[in-house]
């Protein structure tokens, strides 16, 4: 009679009390039937105790790995876009540090979209600013915004469609940074000759912002993409996804840690290097922009960057200086600061570089996760204050259900037989 057991042995195995094995034979997850031995006692099956038994494990075990996984724990969302090897990025399997060496961002963005045809980001020739508008971040979240209030949804579209829409949003981003239409309507200058026409740059400077927009189109499921994913399995519109994840990108901790460099570069000029230095050791604080956690032997992608500028002195010294005395290597925030620095760019030029190319990796994300069909909805576990209770002093705890006794189970059985 192993196929049925005890109640006793039922509340055992599955570590509940005997109420609870109780609750669940009345919802029908545990079948019971008479003990022959005694009719006033039952007994319940043995496979569908193991069955919750196995349930429960498997629910704890995805707890702890959600847990684990939304702080960073593991990778917890599946990705053919990019990933790391030997303390490389990749992307679709192409070495991004050496596809820096020549691609354009418009190369990346037709890799990263899986798209068949090259992508474009097209630039209308009245593109220009109107009288009196600024350029630059507001700009920016301010075009987004109005075109995400008036999107439309990504369900039921096509790839291609779509990639149309993430060129003209690209396009859109880098118009409000500052990038020109070519004044000869050439429609097939790519982004980061527009972004050096309206930065004042020449050739030399547009071939330096070419490569720092490959080199950080993406970077795998940072937060910005993870943030623009749950929105995209949403269905909202590519302007509503684009700008939820340059909204996370635009954080101190995460895209615009280059500010925060910038404001060391600022004290580096003002001050000097060594005394910028001191101040920050002898006062145990870390200088930002040094040292990442992906990258134990140094950011190649700043690497690569770096060995194509040439800095100010004061700042080459300052960078060294930092990597000789603390043993960190400069990230890619040092890098595009560095870069802005020595092209004398705007002053927020460097976020502008890292918006307007995480663009593409962002849309990418987006539309990889439309393919997934889901909705991303994480559960919460609940820490607050203990709920209220129903008026009356009896009545049982809001959202518990009491479980019924031996003796309801059994008036309930006869009913069924009847009732059959």
């Amino acid at each position: 009679m192993r196929n049925w057991i005890t109640l006793a042995e039922a509340a055992r195995q599955l570590g509940v009390q005997a109420q609870t094995v109780y609750a669940y034979a009345s919802r029908g997850n545990i079948a019971v039937m008479p003990d022959p031995h005694d009719p006033r006692k039952s007994l319940y099956r043995a496979d569908d105790v193991a069955r919750l038994c196995r349930k429960k494990q498997v629910g704890r075990k995805r707890e702890a790995l959600a847990a684990g996984t939304i702080f960073g724990a593991e990778p917890c969302i599946y990705s053919g876009i990019t990933t790391f090897s030997k303390g490389r990025p990749y992307y679709r399997g192409r070495d991004s540090i050496a596809l820096a060496d020549h691609a354009t961002l418009e190369d990346v963005a037709t890799l990263l979209w899986h798209a068949r045809a090259p992508v474009t980001f097209p630039f209308e020739a009245d593109d220009a600013a109107p009288e009196g508008e600024t350029r630059g971040r507001q700009c920016a979240f301010t075009s987004l915004a109005a075109l995400a209030a008036n999107g439309h949804s990504t369900l039921g579209r096509t790839d291609a469609a779509l990639h149309v829409e993430a060129g003209q949003l690209v396009a859109a981003v880098a118009r409000a940074f500052g990038a020109s239409a070519s004044s000869n309507g050439d429609d097939a200058m790519p982004v980061h000759a527009r972004l050096a026409l309206g930065w004042n740059q020449d050739a030399h400077g547009a071939e330096l912002i070419r490569k720092a927009l490959v080199l950080v189109a993406d970077h795998e499921i940072t937060s910005s993409a993870f943030a623009a994913r749950i929105t995209a399995s949403t269905g909202a519109s590519l302007p509503g996804c684009l700008l939820t994840g340059l909204a996370t990108l635009s954080g101190p901790l995460h895209g615009d840690a280059s500010g925060r460099v910038r404001a060391v570069f600022d004290d580096v000029n003002r001050l000097g290097a060594d005394q910028v230095v001191t101040h920050h050791l002898q006062s145990a604080i870390p200088v930002p922009g040094f040292g990442h956690h992906l990258y134990p032997d140094g950011d190649p992608r700043a690497a690569a960057l770096l060995d194509a500028l040439e800095p100010p002195a004061e700042l080459a010294a300052f960078i060294a200086k930092v990597v000789k005395l603390t043993g960190l290597k400069p990230t890619i925030d040092v890098a595009l600061a560095t870069l802005a620095a020595q092209l004398n760019l705007p002053r927020d030029a460097a976020f502008a570089l890292f918006a307007t190319a995480r663009c593409v990796g962002l849309l990418a994300h987006c539309i990889e996760q439309l393919r997934v069909g889901k909705v991303i909805r994480p559960r919460g576990r609940y820490t607050g204050p203990p709920l209220e209770e129903e008026a009356g002093p009896s009545a049982p705890r809001r959202g518990k259900v009491a479980a019924p006794d031996e003796k309801t189970l059994q008036k309930n059985r006869l009913f069924k037989v009847a009732g059959s």
